[in-house]
């Protein structure tokens, strides 16, 4: 895996972020100086704190310098918004163009919001990620007859507790991962 998608991947194992979570990220949730990523309205509803990895630090720093260009060219194209949650959008009506509220994961391609009539960038699809994990995972997966689903990707929270109270799976060889349910 390369690009935007290792970058997903490690934070999804690095930081123990399921895939929305780490693809909703904000700029205004990572915090490199104390080495922390807020994940707002995680499952469960309630904020929590979690760890950067320090591998992780520079290759975030340059796709964020990336971000920025990409944020730019935007702004000056007459786009830059994004979608704010809840009625921030209303109280605060500049917030969507504003640097903080950008996604970390920005799409490749713009939108247009038939209800606002703003060109919008949206976060990358998960769909990018998944196929990203199963053109990677693809040559580790063994020919055998006895594979018969595709892996799915799972957090390291997910495996261990599927790993230590159930049996193990025959239909995924790839360690650290389950089978699709």
């Amino acid at each position: 895996m390369h690009g935007p998608s290792q970058l997903v991947a490690t934070l999804l194992y690095g930081a123990g972020l399921r895939l929305l979570e780490s693809l909703q990220l904000r700029l205004k949730d990572i915090d490199f100086e104390r080495q922390e990523v807020l994940v707002r309205d995680p499952k469960g509803r309630h904020d929590r704190r979690t760890l950067l990895p320090d591998s992780l630090a520079e290759p975030l720093h340059e796709h964020i310098r990336t971000a920025k260009r990409l944020h730019e060219r935007d702004l000056s194209e007459g786009g830059g918004r994004v979608a704010l949650p809840a009625a921030l959008a209303r109280k605060y009506p500049a917030a969507g163009t504003e640097w903080a509220w950008q996604w970390v994961f920005p799409a490749t391609r713009r939108y247009w919001d038939r209800n606002t009539g703003e060109h919008r960038r949206h976060h990358l699809h998960e769909t990018v990620i998944q196929r990203a994990f199963k053109t990677a995972s693809a040559p580790l997966i063994s020919p055998s007859p006895q594979v018969a689903t595709p892996c799915a990707t799972v957090s390291p929270r997910t495996f261990l507790r599927t790993a230590t109270t159930s049996a193990p799976s025959r239909s995924c060889s790839v360690v650290g991962m389950s089978p699709r349910r």
